[in-house]
């Protein structure tokens, strides 16, 4: 065989297997379920496009795939007490009592989410800022007689940090039970440090979320990008926080130009703390062989008449669409107004059509979004969704006292619901989330001040300013948007 034959001939076997790997890829995307049909499209134009590489891209980040642990982890968590349980008679009473009919079916569709029925006997407030949040915080776990449990996502070793680090040694110390949990990417810094290792020499129970392992090795596992976005705080079974501030300064050093990081956390008492405590528990479960299932059984004493509420924890191992279907689902139940804040929105087409019909049906419909994202690429995305919304008629604010990441909705000056759960992809797919609902009229009206002085620091966006755009400015912000189901 001559040298051209045989140069032939190898394109030719190249050629036929990067063609039936690429039909072979194109099958998969088309046979995994719950795949809306744009991200179906978008991947199988990767593939056809990018061939060797848009096989690996799709390996690699083209399926939720949560590894073994998540599974094991999601079976333990059905067991938990508390899950899919229905409400006593006497709950069901204080509920029904406490909730308008309007908004009891947002309840019925948190239970079926996560298994948590709506609890009532809580107590709560909306605290000043995010140093504030952090003195509380050490406060509660300086006072703590049993137990503290602590998950979060970011955690930094500056001053606030650190501030939490020490107390935690110091009730450790002194003989309290301390399990501190944090994301392995998104805390990595920590966890490699010598503070991490100091906590674990003063009696505190560390694990890492999600360990990473050998990068190399990883996506065999499990995507990377899965996290435990969550921010968990339980004292004593008896007071939780719930919100979208990680353990950091304001100032949140390793991104100063962004900074402030302007957070919202409400600390609660009462029996909704041991939903949360369920999450952490069914997290920490996963992560470390120690069953804590004796202390989910602990009576919780609720506070006295306070204000109903539920834990409405997603992610991988939830429902499919479980945040987006809440999402839209409070946009749909309300009547007068709905005020939203997110870092980051990059809908599904059902969310965003769902703010334009709230707005159209004539509630007076408010988002408001950071002026400057740490994302450029949520930025453009975000930004593209602009005219449609304006459209519509929703008012569209952007922030400008820093990076605006609370996470907060809501509506008619009567329900909210608070937490980690950002309007995008990542938080609907990829990341464990964890968020709180309640009717509250007075608590919903703090929230609702908060949104208020938000939009005191922005400027309001109008359909005008859409328009005066660049061409660029706008094929640019579009064509992100575009990949915005396969990023």
């Amino acid at each position: 065989m001559s040298v051209l034959s045989e140069h032939s001939f190898l394109a030719t076997v190249v050629l036929v297997l990067t063609v039936a790997t690429d039909l072979l890829t194109m099958a998969r995307i088309l046979l995994r379920p719950h795949r809306d049909p744009a991200a179906r499209i978008a991947w199988l134009v990767v593939v056809g496009t990018a061939h060797v590489f848009g096989v690996v891209a799709y390996l690699l980040v083209g399926e939720v795939r949560v590894g073994r642990s998540r599974s094991i982890g999601r079976q333990r968590e059905a067991a938990a007490p508390d899950r899919a349980a229905d409400p006593g008679p006497a709950e069901a009473a204080a509920f029904a009592a406490a909730v308008p009919e309007a908004y009891r079916h947002l309840f019925h569709l948190g239970h079926a989410i996560s298994g948590f029925a709506p609890v009532s006997g809580n107590a709560a407030r909306l605290l000043p800022d995010s140093n504030a949040m952090v003195e509380a915080l050490v406060a509660d776990i300086d006072a703590a007689q049993e137990h503290v449990h602590l998950l979060f996502y970011i955690w930094l070793t500056d001053t606030n940090g650190l501030k939490v680090a020490d107390a935690l040694k110091r009730a450790a110390r002194r003989g309290v039970t301390c399990r501190a949990m944090a994301d392995d990417l998104g805390s990595r810094a920590l966890i490699r440090s010598t503070h991490w290792r100091a906590m674990a020499e003063a009696g505190v129970h560390v694990a890492a979320g999600l360990p990473i392992g050998n990068p190399l090795l990883r996506p065999f596992m499990g995507r990377i990008d899965v996290r435990n976005h969550r921010k968990i705080m339980v004292i004593d079974n008896r007071i939780t926080y719930c919100g979208s501030q990680n353990c950091a300064d304001p100032e949140f050093r390793v991104k100063p130009k962004f900074a402030p990081w302007v957070d919202a956390v409400m600390r609660f008492e009462g029996p909704i703390a041991r939903q949360n405590q369920v999450l952490f528990a069914v997290d920490w479960m996963t992560s470390v062989d120690e069953d804590l299932s004796a202390l989910l059984r602990q009576d919780v004493m609720p506070t006295g008449d306070g204000l109903p509420a539920q834990v409405i924890g997603t992610g991988p191992t939830q429902p499919y669409s479980a945040m987006p279907e809440l999402f839209e689902s409070l946009l749909f139940a309300a009547r007068r107004d709905v005020v939203i804040s997110t870092p980051y929105y990059v809908p599904t087409e059902s969310l965003q059509n769902a703010l334009c019909t709230t707005a159209r049906r004539g509630v007076a419909t408010t988002i408001i979004f950071p002026a400057r994202n740490d994302s450029w690429i949520v930025a453009a995305a975000s930004r593209s969704y602009y005219a449609d919304l304006l459209e519509a008629g929703v008012r569209v604010y952007e922030y400008h006292g820093g990076l605006l990441h609370t996470k907060s909705l809501t509506l008619d000056g009567c329900v909210t619901l608070i937490g980690s759960a950002n309007m995008d992809r990542r938080s609907f797919d990829l990341n464990f989330e964890n968020n709180i609902l309640f009717h509250d009229t007075m608590l919903t009206e703090a929230m609702r001040q908060r949104q208020a002085m938000y939009m005191e620091r922005s400027t309001e966006v109008t359909a005008r300013d859409v328009a005066g755009w660049p061409v660029r400015r706008r094929l640019w912000n579009n064509a992100v948007a575009m990949m915005g189901p396969v990023l």
